[in-house]
C-alpha cells in the first residue's frame, strides 16, 4: 500500500446523505453526494428506515460516479474507508456492509473511522488553506450533532469538551421552521426568513449560559428550551389573535443559536489558550453563523477556519481524508470485526485492530 500519498475511497452513510469521496493523500479527486432529503421532507425530518433504504439504492451509482469523476478504477484504490459511527444505526449498517464487501473483494485494507473527526479532516482538503495547526478547537454543528472538540492531533488525540444535551442546533432549526409553517429542511428556510427580521426583536433564552450553568456545562449546548420558548411565544400571539411576525421570530431565534455557539467556542479557545477555531458540519452553511464567528473571532484574536461549504455537509471525501491521514501516520487498518456504532465516542478516531 502507498503510505506516502494513498488513494482512498471513503463511504459515508451516517444520516440522509450517501457520500462517496476519493482522495489521493490530501488532494481531493471526487466528492459525490446523493441526498434523500426530498424523501424525508413529507415527514418534516429524517426517517431512519427511509434513509437506510435510500443508501442501498444510491451506493452503487454513487461509487461509479465518484470513480468516473476521479478518473480512477477500483483496482487502483489503496484502501477503503467508512464511517462506523456515530449516526443512525440502520444507515451506518448499509455503509459498513458495503465497505467490508468492497475491501474483501478488492483485497484492500479497510479503515473504520469516526464521523465527527471526519468533519475536521475535511479542512485538510481545502487546497487554498494553510496547513491545519494543532492544537485547534473545533465546533461541529449539524442536524444530529453539536459538538465542541479540542484537537491536539487529528489521528491520535481528540477530546470532547462539550456537546448537545438534547436537540442539536440543526434539529432545533427544523422544529422551529415547522412551528412557523416553513418547509423542511429548516436551516435554509429560517436563514431566508431572517433576512427581513430584527434579531433583537424577541429576547429568546441562551441555553446553558447562565452563571449557574457554567460550572458543570461550560461547553455543553441545549436548544430544547429555546425551541419551547419560541413555541410558547408563537402560541401566545396566536391565542391573542395577533399576527406572528415570522421574520422577527426567525431572526431572533437564529441569533440566540448563533450567540450560544460562538460564545462557547471562543470561551474554549480562551480557556485552553488556543488561537484557532475550526467550524464544520452542515449548519455552517448558515451565513449569520459564519459572519458572527469571523467577526467575534477576529476581535478575540482567534483565527477562524471554515472549509468549503461542499465539504461541511456529510460527505465521503472527509472520511477518505481522515483515513489517508491515518495511513500516512502509520496507523494499521481495522479488522472486519467492527460494526456500526451509533454512539461511537469521538476519542475513538478509528476502530483500530484489537
Amino acid at each position: 500500500m502507498n503510505r506516502t500519498e494513498p488513494l482512498v475511497l471513503g463511504i459515508e452513510t451516517s444520516c440522509d446523505e450517501t457520500g462517496i469521496g476519493i482522495v489521493r493523500g490530501r488532494t481531493l479527486l471526487s466528492n459525490t453526494i446523493a441526498s434523500s432529503m426530498d424523501e424525508h421532507a413529507r415527514y418534516g425530518g429524517v426517517v431512519p428506515e427511509v434513509a437506510a433504504r435510500a443508501h442501498l439504492e444510491a451506493l452503487q451509482p454513487s461509487i461509479e460516479a465518484a470513480l468516473a469523476e476521479a478518473d480512477v478504477a477500483l483496482a487502483d484504490i489503496d484502501a477503503v474507508a467508512v464511517t462506523s459511527g456515530p449516526g443512525l444505526a440502520g444507515a451506518l449498517m448499509v455503509g459498513v456492509g458495503a465497505a467490508k464487501a468492497l475491501a474483501v473483494s478488492l483485497e484492500k485494507p479497510l479503515y473504520a473511522v469516526n464521523h465527527l473527526v471526519g468533519h475536521i479532516a475535511a479542512d485538510i482538503l481545502d487546497a487554498d488553506a494553510e496547513p491545519l495547526e494543532y492544537p485547534t478547537v473545533a465546533l461541529l454543528v449539524s442536524g444530529g450533532h453539536t459538538s465542541l472538540l479540542l484537537v491536539r492531533d487529528l489521528t491520535s488525540d481528540v477530546e470532547m469538551l462539550g456537546e448537545t444535551m438534547d436537540d442539536a442546533a440543526g434539529e432545533a432549526f427544523d422544529k422551529v421552521a415547522r412551528l412557523l409553517g416553513l418547509p423542511y429542511p429548516g436551516g435554509p428556510q429560517i436563514d431566508r426568513a431572517a433576512l427581513e427580521g430584527d434579531p433583537k426583536a424577541i429576547p429568546f433564552p441562551r441555553g446553558l449560559s447562565r452563571a449557574s450553568d457554567m460550572a458543570a456545562h461550560r461547553y455543553d449546548f441545549s436548544f430544547s428550551g429555546l425551541k419551547t420558548a419560541v413555541a410558547r411565544w408563537v402560541e401566545q400571539r396566536q391565542a391573542a389573535g395577533q399576527e406572528v411576525p415570522v421574520a422577527d421570530v426567525a431572526a431572533s431565534f437564529r441569533e440566540a443559536v448563533v450567540d450560544v455557539l460562538v460564545t462557547k467556542a471562543l470561551n474554549a479557545c480562551r480557556d485552553y489558550d488556543v488561537p484557532r477555531l475550526l467550524l464544520g458540519g452542515g449548519v455552517i452553511a448558515n451565513k449569520r453563523l459564519r459572519d458572527v464567528a469571523l467577526e467575534r473571532g477576529e476581535a478575540a484574536g482567534v483565527t477562524v477556519r471554515i472549509p468549503p461549504l461542499s465539504l461541511c455537509t456529510d460527505n465521503g471525501a472527509m472520511i477518505a481524508a481522515l483515513a489517508a491521514e491515518l495511513i500516512m501516520s502509520g496507523h494499521e487498518p481495522s479488522t472486519l470485526a467492527f460494526g456500526a456504532d451509533s454512539t461511537l465516542p469521538v476519542t475513538e478516531i478509528h476502530v483500530a485492530p484489537s
